[in-house]
């Protein structure tokens, strides 16, 4: 586990690294860029993703040099520490090429299997995130009120299915799980979904296969302001359960029985 100076350090680094990858890629997006189709209609890349994680990876090779870097547009290598920085430079690309401003820049540092920090900066709103298990989550540079616990029929799930999924096992998971709660949104950006929770805007995130990239910047600021996060599989896919505790433990239940 780092040290109380070794995480202020690392934090502070996170956040420079996530608000410099978000501006990046907002200024591409005015100055007009194509996507391009990764799975599906709705799973795009652009220049401006891969711009804004070499810009983070090159930033880290000279400031980190012997940790490893895991990013969501292909930059892979490992390192000697044991840590290694998760990258998603453009979380909410569909939204991001089509106008939409819930999109965000968004990080985690990770030491073994131990999730340190994630930090998330949302270019639109220049607001910037960091927090962590051991690191209260500030917004802006000030500290979050501690998350409210909830049941999950008092709570808003944030979530999302790609349509595919809705006429089989894994669509009667998610069922399980949607009619237990208060309201639904699905927003495009899980990251940014986690910002929303770790603030009470929203209170609980459920989805399966959920990339270490698009799981850990939120979870860690969720964790920071008190709140739970899990996973578990159901129907053959993880799931990952965020957010109030309460409602964690009732979706995951929900889940698995």
């Amino acid at each position: 586990m780092v040290g109380v100076s070794d995480l202020a350090d690392d934090a502070r680094l996170a956040g420079e690294l996530v608000r410099g990858a978000g501006n990046l890629a907002l200024r591409m997006r005015a100055g007009g860029i194509d996507a391009e189709t990764k799975t599906s209609i709705s799973d795009v890349v652009t220049a401006a993703d891969r711009a804004a994680e070499a810009l983070v990876v090159d930033r880290l090779t000279l400031e980190r040099p012997d940790d490893g870097v895991l990013g969501e547009e292909g930059s892979a290598q490992d390192g000697s520490t044991g840590r290694t920085w998760v990258i998603d430079p453009v979380d909410g690309t569909y939204n991001f090429v089509n106008g939409l401003t819930w999109w965000c820049s968004a990080l985690a540092l990770t030491d073994g299997d131990e999730l340190v920090l994630g930090a998330v900066y949302h270019p639109h709103d220049d607001v910037l995130f960091v927090g962590g298990p051991d690191l209260p989550t500030t917004r802006n540079g000030r500290p979050l009120p501690k998350l409210e616990d909830r049941p999950l029929d008092e709570s808003c799930l944030t979530t999302y299915l790609h349509p595919p999924f809705y006429g089989d096992a894994v669509g009667e998971a998610f069922g399980r799980v949607v009619r237990g709660a208060a309201t639904v949104r699905m927003l495009g950006s899980g990251s940014m979904d986690l910002t929303a929770v770790a603030q009470g805007q929203l209170h609980v995130s459920c989805q399966h296969s959920v990339p270490p990239w698009d799981r850990l910047p939120g979870a860690a600021l969720v964790l920071g302001a008190g709140g739970a996060h899990r996973r578990t599989t159901a129907a053959g896919v993880e799931w990952s359960v965020t957010g109030a505790p309460t409602a964690v433990d009732a979706i995951c239940a929900a889940l698995e029985s």
